[in-house]
């Protein structure tokens, strides 16, 4: 079993910084990579941005400069920094990690709300 658990998510202001953080617990061993993905209202999850274990990283063409995913492969952490928010930033975010036994598991997710 494994279990991640994201937080941080809350209602923020346009053009506000925020910080999102995913724990991973359980039988997590050998993860490949962790990712973000969100799903704003109405629309289709995407994906948001990835962290491989070899330190690359990877963004959304529209989301890279605003926004910096990092993390820690020992300790089954992700974070998200987004920067300089929208109202088009509103959704939940979700994480998911790629383990060493073939799985793909994920989040609840986090909220975050972005007002004009």
């Amino acid at each position: 079993q494994v279990n991640l658990m994201e937080s941080g998510g809350r209602p923020v202001q346009a053009g506000e910084s925020l910080g999102i953080t995913c724990s991973g617990s359980g039988r997590i061993f050998a993860p490949r990579e962790m990712a973000w993905h969100r799903q704003g209202p109405g629309k289709q999850r995407e994906w948001v941005a990835s962290f491989r274990r070899d330190g690359t990283k990877n963004y959304a063409v529209s989301l890279a400069g605003r926004f910096v995913i990092s993390g820690n492969f020992a300790l089954n952490y992700l974070t998200l920094q987004m920067n300089n928010v929208t109202p088009e930033d509103t959704a939940t975010y979700f994480c998911n990690l790629a383990n060493g036994d073939s799985r793909t598991y994920w989040g609840q997710g986090t909220q975050v709300t972005v007002s004009s």
